[in-house]
């Protein structure tokens, strides 16, 4: 399974519920675009349109050997999934707040798949709580990776001892009493 390219962005921005795979209609041009790894998924979603799925909004680049019979990069194009699925789907997306995102396109063999996610939108403040949980998660990480190395460097590093401690106390305790 080779991953053309994925939406990032969709996992900060939504809760994804469910996914599913769906296959894409595409034109030849399409095709050698998505082997090069020219298609973005930003801003696209999932539409309906009599009793059929359609992915809106994707942009699959121009083939550079290609001539003038090239393909449009924004074009609507036709999801093929079962009617059941369709159906489900549709379902989904009529109750509040659900809505089809594409999460990858991916080839599957010699076919293009895309992954599509029913998904909840996320408020302002779950996407503040994921990033602070995200960076506690990397201290935490850091923190055991770190404290490996503190210990090699106490093992090198010799501590001053008690004595010295002592003396300076009591030298600044001196001092103070003579300036008083």
């Amino acid at each position: 399974m080779k991953i053309v390219c994925q939406n990032r962005k969709a996992y900060h921005d939504y809760h994804i519920q469910e996914t599913y795979e769906a296959g894409i209609s595409l034109l030849g041009t399409e095709v050698k675009s998505l082997r090069e790894g020219k298609a973005n998924l930003k801003d696209s979603y999932v539409g309906f349109k009599k009793n059929e799925a359609f992915l809106i909004n994707c942009h699959i680049g121009h083939y550079s050997h290609a001539n003038t019979m090239n393909h449009e990069p924004l074009r609507t194009r036709k999801l093929l999934l079962h009617r059941k699925e369709i159906d489900r789907l549709r379902g989904k997306t009529a109750e509040k707040g659900f809505t089809l995102i594409p999460l990858k396109i991916y080839f599957k063999g010699s076919l293009a798949k895309l992954e599509i996610g029913l998904a909840k939108g996320k408020r302002l403040f779950e996407k503040r709580e994921a990033i602070k949980e995200r960076e506690a998660r990397r201290e935490i990480e850091r923190g055991r990776q770190g404290s490996t190395e503190v210990m090699k460097l106490r093992k090198h590093v010799v501590a001053p001892s008690p004595r010295k401690k002592a003396e300076t106390y009591t030298s600044a305790n001196n001092e103070l009493a003579l300036a008083a």
